[in-house]
């Protein structure tokens, strides 16, 4: 048989107009981002409040399942080998950043000194939107607020005034209520001595109406 008559591959498919690359339309592979693949995923890690699991790291950092998990195994050693602050722990459901454990007493000594600490603007309007929409998700809260208030609600968890009370049965988000320290340091008996909203609020507007910066 000739070369010429040798069988050829079949050609690539074309990919059509419309296709996109991985990760979304311009969404830059995670090698060109700074630092490279290992601080994309350590930026989400940072930033998650429940253990994520490597699908999802996978998946928000555009690579395979594999890669996403030997970075988090070589992120665990590096974290213990450097005895940082913190460690990446593997749990049940995921992945997650803690503070080391024999840091524990330094880390609750500074959340019991903060207790006396006044709260601020928005850690007020925080507890105020919790207070009268409970149970509600932080995304919610987020939506009436204008603002992204991870933060500021992990620093009313610290502090005793909120308190996770549920998932949401259709999106699985934790849903936050106020707790008796709330009510005790308000001076209030239970949740219905609440001032009402209703003469602070937009004429005709009801407070499941609430939208951002409303509040």
């Amino acid at each position: 048989m000739s070369q010429d008559d040798a069988p050829r591959p079949d050609p690539a498919p074309d990919p059509g107009p419309d296709a996109q690359p991985a990760g979304g339309a311009g969404a830059p592979a995670p090698e060109d981002l700074p630092g490279g693949l290992r601080a994309a995923v350590e930026a989400v890690l940072m930033v998650v409040d429940e253990p994520v699991d490597e699908a999802a790291l996978a998946a928000a950092v555009g690579v395979d399942l594999e890669r996403v998990r030997g970075v988090v195994e070589d992120l665990e050693r590096e974290y213990e080998r450097e005895e940082r602050g913190f460690e990446l722990r593997r749990t049940g459901t995921g992945w997650r950043v803690y503070s080391r454990a024999d840091l524990a007493d330094v880390v609750g000594r500074f959340l019991r000194d903060g207790q006396s600490a006044r709260l601020s603007q928005a850690a007020l309007e925080t507890l105020a939107v919790v207070a009268y929409r409970q149970p509600v998700s932080r995304a919610r809260v987020s939506a009436v607020r204008g603002v992204d208030v991870d933060g500021v609600v992990r620093t009313l968890l610290a502090r005793g005034l909120v308190v996770e009370v549920a998932k949401d049965p259709v999106t699985g988000a934790m849903l936050y209520g106020t707790t008796p320290s709330f009510l005790e340091r308000l001076g209030l008996r239970s949740l219905d001595e609440l001032p009402p909203l209703a003469p602070f609020l937009p004429e005709g507007a009801d407070l499941d109406d609430l939208t951002e910066g409303q509040l």
